[in-house]
């Protein structure tokens, strides 16, 4: 299943196609969650594994389309020339992500799990679609998306040959026009360049993001999860604090954090993009660092009440000792996440702005590979010494040390990325004579 939220998250990068055409993606989605739901009451036979899978990689295929150039499209319905607007596409950032939370919810069966969102998706094509004479439509050129990203290598590429021949290029005369072409397209080649190492800063974060939904899980289900005396809580149903938290703090965030530090920073959105991801990754170090001392808690519990090796019995230690971390995880997620979205499509050339939201998606689908990868490696040397880091009794496994790995690791990234953040120059964009940033 991991291995299929990095697939999903990767095929994302699909976002470079037009913007125009999201209302394909809407359909596929809900043709793919609609075969899924037809799996699940199919009786069992060869073709059921094959159908199912076949509708799965369907939806992430569609979603991969629509994620990012659905938001893209949104965002494009606030114009640059009007100032007050220009202030309210980055509220948009904020209340997108507020309502993708808010649609998650907690379902009874696999058959309703993906029928209600088939249902949603129709009722969604189908409002789209009514809108269609109202949205504001943004034709930059015809070329493909993909021919441009080439062109930019091949600038890129061209750039390095000749800094290597500089003196021999220096004496050379070239066409005045075809130069003021390449110039133009060797600046947006730079420009897509620099975003590489912010992009490359933020994997780590994308492999935090990864245990939230796997080794979080998995300590809950050691701990006491109940409430009252009838109630037993699902391990995986305290994922919900993630999207719980980021509900609650995106208002507080929008309505009244950017209010007082637009007054001290003059800034329309408070604080810069760079500034509001370094503190969605400060908040991500603390949640991790929270989660490697919670589980040494665990541990010595564990070794107290003499459960080591009695993995079946819960530790008498509450799940609200384990909430912390989750909510520290939604809340950076506020920050980082979204901060990613307006960054990339504000920097990415005006033609690309849905490959910009495809690229904060493949930090969460990489850095998904990530952690994969560096728990295989860690695995395999621990288990040479039968102390796996990773053992099936999780009271025996050393999930404290892969915390702290995780947390030295989030550091070293804050600090790469403070360096990269303070040398980045913003993509400026000339509106009515005055440049603004």
């Amino acid at each position: 299943m991991l291995c299929f939220l990095c697939s999903v998250h990767l095929l994302l990068i699909l976002g470079l196609g037009d913007t125009e055409l999201s209302s394909s993606p809407h359909f596929s989605t809900s043709w793919g969650l609609g075969m899924l739901s037809i799996s699940i009451i199919l009786p069992s036979s060869s073709l059921k594994v094959p159908f199912f899978f076949f509708s799965l990689y369907l939806v992430a295929f569609a979603q991969g389309s629509h994620k990012p150039c659905a938001q893209a499209f949104g965002a494009d319905q606030f114009s640059e020339d009007d100032p007050q607007e220009r202030v309210s596409k980055s509220s948009f950032f904020n209340w997108w992500y507020f309502g993708a939370c808010a649609s998650a919810g907690v379902s009874v069966s696999w058959l309703l799990g993906f029928g209600i969102p088939c249902c949603i998706m129709l009722l969604a094509l189908v409002l789209f679609l009514l809108g269609t004479r109202t949205y504001q439509y943004f034709v930059l050129e015809e070329e493909n998306p993909f021919l441009r990203v080439g062109r930019y290598v091949v600038a890129i590429t061209s750039l390095y040959w000749k800094s290597r021949t500089k003196a021999k290029d220096s004496r050379t005369n070239d066409d005045e026009t075809n130069n003021e072409t390449n110039n133009g397209t060797l600046e947006e080649a730079k420009g897509l360049s620099r975003l590489f190492p912010i992009w490359a800063t933020c994997l780590i974060y994308g492999l935090l993001y990864a245990q939230s939904s796997t080794f979080f899980t998995e300590q809950a289900s050691t701990l006491d999860r109940k409430i009252g005396k009838n109630v037993q809580v699902p391990p995986a149903a305290l994922q919900a604090f993630i999207p719980l938290s980021i509900i609650c703090f995106v208002p507080i965030y929008d309505k009244l954090l950017v209010l007082l530090l637009r007054k001290i920073t003059h800034i329309p959105s408070g604080i810069t993009t760079l500034q509001r991801i370094r503190v969605g990754l400060i908040l991500s170090l603390l949640s991790i660092v929270i989660a490697a001392l919670v589980e040494i808690k665990r541990l010595n519990t564990a070794k107290e009440y003499e459960l080591v090796d009695k993995p079946n019995v819960p530790i008498p230690m509450s799940f609200w000792w384990i909430v912390p971390q989750y909510i520290l995880s939604g809340t950076s997620d506020v920050f980082t996440i979204v901060g990613m979205q307006e960054f990339f499509y504000d920097q990415v050339p005006d033609g690309l702005r849905s490959l910009g939201l495809a690229l904060y998606l493949s930090v969460l689908g990489v850095g998904s590979f990530l952690s994969s990868f560096l728990i295989s490696i860690i695995d395999e040397i621990t288990s040479e010494n039968d102390q796996s880091w990773f053992s099936d009794n999780l009271n025996l496994a050393r999930l404290d040390y892969f915390y702290l790995l995780l947390a030295g690791l989030c550091g070293l990234e804050i600090v790469l990325f403070v360096y990269f953040a303070r040398r980045y120059v913003y993509k400026k964009r000339v509106i009515s004579g005055n440049c603004v940033i």
